[in-house]
């Protein structure tokens, strides 16, 4: 793929003809199945085409005005309100601009993932969202399609993201628990990824700046069940716990579940402490204590991002693209 001083830029029907040694009209016959070229040009104008990874303009091929852009939106699971925050925060930003938004749930599975990129490369002019897959498959199926990934750091340059920091929020999650007398502090990861999570790596971190040893790290899946299983396997396994973090809030409000199942008074006796700052966790007694992110900021500035690559005009730097999350101190811890 080319590339420019501002980032990648899609590769051009010139592109092509330069590589293939003919002109950009021969470029053009061949790409659209007409007559008047052998079929030795034709097969080396598509062998060509293809592994430049060309992908004709949607904007000249004349099926979208300029002011008409189509984005995919890649959601690994509607059913988790965090994920459904995003996303309308995402169709608002992108409503403002005249955009349309097609919404895809993954169902947070890679074949799904690499399914529907299949589909919509040649559908959308950028693909935005939540995407799993090491980049150089990414790539393969998009082919030169301006993509924003959200919560996680982009290692190539044809890619940009827009960044989850929680490193602060999480520590001073921690450094409250410590404070308030938690020294038997576990936490709740997710269960979706073989490799430990990043919030993991700043519970960790926060952990040791306070002195402190995690007592456990379990695995949950990203649901209110999820939570409920996970913690009762943790506390038959380390009654001594007195403090949760977890990964996010819909397992927070399975952990609080179990406790009162168990007769464990929260915050008195488990202290629990989410991650997301779900409207949801204000519905719950008790109401969670959390490090809270601005949905709608994410949104937004997802949408900023593509816009950008779209322009050509420079993406968001590493710290504007950056969503922070901070302590929000409920009655759960």
């Amino acid at each position: 793929m080319a590339s420019s001083a501002n980032g990648p830029r899609r590769v051009t029907i010139d592109d092509v003809a330069r590589a293939a040694g003919v002109s950009r009209q021969t470029v053009s016959r061949a790409l659209n199945d007409k007559g008047e070229i052998d079929a030795s040009t034709k097969q080396r104008v598509l062998d060509t085409a293809h592994e430049l990874g060309y992908r004709p303009s949607r904007f000249a091929r004349g099926l979208v005005r300029q002011d008409s852009i189509s984005v995919g939106l890649m959601i690994p699971d509607l059913l988790n309100p965090f994920f459904t925050e995003v996303a309308a925060a995402a169709l608002e930003a992108a409503r403002k601009r005249g955009w349309h938004v097609v919404v895809y749930d993954t169902g947070d599975r890679v074949e799904e993932e690499r399914g529907t990129l299949e589909v919509i490369a040649s559908q959308v002019d950028a693909v935005v969202g939540y995407l799993s897959l090491p980049e150089d498959e990414i790539d393969k199926l998009i082919r030169g399609l301006p993509a924003v990934l959200i919560d996680r750091e982009h290692r190539a340059e044809r890619y940009n993201a827009i960044r989850i920091d929680g490193e602060a929020g999480v520590h001073a999650a921690i450094r409250h628990l410590a404070d308030a007398g938690h020294h038997r502090i576990a936490m709740l990861d997710h269960a979706a990824r073989s490799e430990p999570s990043i919030r993991h790596h700043w519970f960790a971190t926060a952990m040791a700046a306070c002195g402190l040893e995690p007592v456990a790290v379990s695995r949950a899946d990203q649901s209110l069940e999820g939570g409920e299983h996970a913690l009762r396997e943790l506390l038959a396994e380390h009654p001594d716990v007195t403090a949760v973090f977890t990964f996010n809030d819909i397992i927070a409000i399975g952990a609080l579940r179990t406790a009162r199942r168990l007769g464990r008074q929260v915050p008195r006796d488990l202290a629990v402490i989410g991650f997301d700052g779900l409207q949801l966790g204000t519905l719950v007694e008790p109401a969670l204590t959390t490090v809270a992110l601005d949905t709608r900021e994410l949104g937004a500035l997802t949408i900023e991002q593509a816009g950008r690559l779209l322009a050509r005009s420079g993406p968001l730097s590493h710290d504007e693209a950056a969503v922070k999350a901070e302590l929000r101190l409920r009655e759960s811890a």
